[in-house]
């Protein structure tokens, strides 16, 4: 029987990515939160990896910045409720499956995670990079999560009648008023 969850690479049993690089180190306190909170959502889960779907949901409880940015509450609640739903088994046609969406280039290196939550993760990373910010947060990764049209977290936000579009526009507006 396979394991649902993939084994680390020998390299990267403490959290580290062979190359010596500490993922956590390129991340805030709170996205780092989140990471590690869509780690443990997939396990419990049973899924074979951290699909985008999982970092929203994590994001979402760990990262009130990002939360405010998606809209008013009764949005969050619902987009919040998917999501609980989708780990109560209303996902069910996700376990099991990689999820890539073809809408983003495949990313290496990054174990455990689906192709997109990965390209996700990097994208973040470089946003933030951009701006000038030593370490990605909470949301650089809501605007990357929701540029791909084609992941599940995009789904999700389309559920609950929440625009991508219209988050990434006050994930912009967001970062030029703090600049």
């Amino acid at each position: 029987m396979q394991p649902r969850i993939p084994r680390q690479a020998s390299g990267e049993q403490d959290g580290r990515r062979p190359d010596g690089i500490d993922l956590d180190d390129r991340f805030s306190a709170e996205l780092a939160s989140a990471v590690s909170g869509a780690r443990r959502r997939a396990a419990r889960d049973g899924d074979p990896q951290i699909d985008t779907a999982h970092l929203l949901h994590s994001l979402l409880e760990c990262d009130a910045e990002a939360r405010a940015l998606l809209g008013d509450g009764p949005r969050t609640a619902r987009v919040l409720g998917y999501l609980v739903q989708r780990s109560i088994g209303y996902g069910l046609r996700w376990q099991s499956a990689v999820e890539d969406s073809g809408a983003v280039p495949v990313v290496t290196g990054v174990a455990g995670f689906s192709p997109p939550a990965a390209a996700a993760m990097e994208e973040a990373c470089a946003r933030a990079a951009r701006r000038g910010a030593v370490r990605a947060g909470g949301v650089d990764l809501l605007a990357a999560l929701v540029a791909d049209p084609q992941a599940r977290a995009v789904e999700v936000l389309a559920r609950a009648a929440v625009e991508p579009d219209a988050v990434l526009a006050r994930v912009e507006s967001h970062f030029e008023s703090t600049s």
